[in-house]
């Protein structure tokens, strides 16, 4: 299985040559030459663990790790750091199975992927005998941060710098970075927003004078975010799993359609959940569900992407994005994988703001459907689903729930659907708690940390008890233009 660059055909590399890279050479993403299809039963995978779901799908895109090196990497990353056996357990409220992808050490979805990558990345460096360090450039809407400074920190061989907007996260997902240890590890607060993070890390990549000096001072960059392959393939296996779950438990009938809700923003997740359909996983229409920020919603309604317009903060601050990275890996496939073509319309994005796919393109996205969520409706259904069931769920998810719902006004589809839970609602207890009752909003955070523990009858995760007291180590603030500065500062390259 090789990868292709979206912005250059010519680009081929191996699977762990793109897990090594993260970025192509001209900022284009890697994607698999084709994807593969699932060799195994349901009938079979029904019975299955998690790690070795895992193993069924990632063997079938990771083809130059050997089955050895690939099960070392999946044992070492889903073990007891996950508070539940399951590793993502599916949970029934009203009329919907929540998939818990937050059972991690830093209670975001984004632990199923980034406590694997660290081992998937120094097993893609010895293979291809490089001997640089390894520099983890991040840019973080919040959770990607810490997650993958927990996986990366005390790695030998990897350094891990991570920017975050300064006023852009939850007050618990920043002291979760600033307490962070580890010598290896350095977090930087921006003047700006995630999207001016994330562009500044992206020039990062392709800036070759930097490479140079990178490489003379024996560092080399690699990437945590989703636009990195090894990001974006253990995120099907969660999909694979859940369907597999399904059917187990007699929710599902074998080859039934099951649809699934996604709460986005750079759009890694329900690509994800895209490519597991593309594999044969019977999967329905593929909800895609915005906040405020509505880029998304707007690209599947119209065709056109446009991220000219007010960017707003929002309670679900992990989708406050409006450039949606992982889309690309989306329109260079129903381009027909066209990387001229889809460069094109990269181009008219980076210099405009704005592109619109063709019609044939469009009609491609048939099993997508977008919806948004205000921040009223993302508020209502958490109060409305823990007064109904006693279940409490986090911003995002409830971004997810409010969406659909809407779905299910609109088309009246009943299909078994599953919602992707990104979070533990502890990642944002103010927003939560205030969102069952308002007059909690004058009590400090940690007292309702021990108040939603009373009201969920959900033990406070050990992620959030660490940083109760924790001394905060990262108080480096920065702006934009010198986010290249303060990264050649840590490494001590001149």
């Amino acid at each position: 299985m090789l990868y292709v660059s979206t912005r250059n055909a010519d680009e081929k590399v191996t699977a762990s040559q793109a897990v090594l890279k993260g970025l192509a050479e001209n900022g284009g993403l890697f994607v698999p030459e084709q994807i593969p299809v699932l060799d195994v039963s349901m009938e079979r995978l029904k019975n299955m663990t998690y790690q070795e779901t895992a193993y069924e799908v990632m063997k079938l895109f990771l083809t130059d790790y050997t089955e050895e090196e690939l099960k070392n990497c999946i044992r070492n990353a889903y073990d007891e750091k996950f508070d539940d056996g399951e590793i993502a357990p599916l949970v029934k409220a009203q009329d919907a199975y929540y998939l818990e992808l937050f059972h991690g050490a830093t209670i975001a979805f984004k632990d199923m992927a980034l406590s694997i990558l660290p081992h998937l990345l120094i097993t893609a460096a010895r293979k291809n005998q490089v001997e640089n360090d390894i520099v983890i450039l991040t840019a973080t809407s919040g959770d990607t941060g810490k997650a993958a400074l927990a996986g990366f920190a005390k790695v030998k061989g990897t350094k891990i710098i991570v920017f975050y907007p300064k006023d852009g996260v939850s007050p618990i997902q920043e002291k979760q970075m600033v307490t962070q240890k580890g010598e290896n590890t350095f977090v930087v607060g921006i003047r700006g927003n995630f999207d001016q993070a994330q562009t500044g890390v992206k020039q990062m990549f392709s800036d070759s004078l930097l490479a140079k000096e990178m490489e003379e001072a024996g560092y080399q960059f690699s990437s945590a975010n989703s636009i990195n392959i090894g990001r974006l393939v253990p995120q099907i296996v969660y999909y694979v799993y859940a369907y597999a779950k399904m059917l187990k438990t007699g929710a599902l009938e074998n080859g039934e359609a099951m649809n699934v809700v996604v709460p986005t923003g750079n759009f890694g997740n329900i690509l994800a959940a895209f490519y597991a359909k593309n594999m044969g996983l019977p999967l329905g229409r593929l909800i895609c569900a915005s906040n405020e920020n509505k880029v998304l919603y707007d690209f599947f309604t119209t065709g056109t992407y446009d991220r000219n317009r007010e960017f707003i903060l929002t309670s679900s601050p992990s989708m406050d994005i409006l450039i949606s990275s992982n889309l690309e890996r989306l329109i260079y496939r129903i381009a027909g994988n066209d990387a001229g073509k889809n460069q094109e319309l990269m181009k008219s994005l980076q210099e405009t703001g704005r592109y619109t796919i063709t019609d044939e393109m469009k009609e491609q996205l048939a099993s997508f459907y977008g919806n948004y969520a205000s921040e009223e409706e993302t508020a209502a259904v958490i109060r409305e689903v823990y007064q109904e069931t006693g279940y409490i769920m986090d911003t995002h998810t409830a971004v997810a729930a409010a969406v659909y719902k809407k779905y299910q006004k609109e088309t009246g589809d009943r299909a078994r659907t599953v919602i992707a839970s990104t979070a533990s609602p502890y990642k944002f207890t103010r927003s939560v708690m205030t969102a069952i009752d308002e007059s909690y909003g004058s009590r400090p955070d940690f007292e309702l940390v021990d108040e939603l523990e009373v009201l969920s009858k959900v033990k406070i995760p050990r992620a959030i008890e660490e940083i109760r007291t924790a001394p905060v180590i990262h108080k480096t603030v920065c702006e934009v233009n010198e986010m290249q500065s303060v990264v050649k500062q840590f490494l001590n390259v001149k």
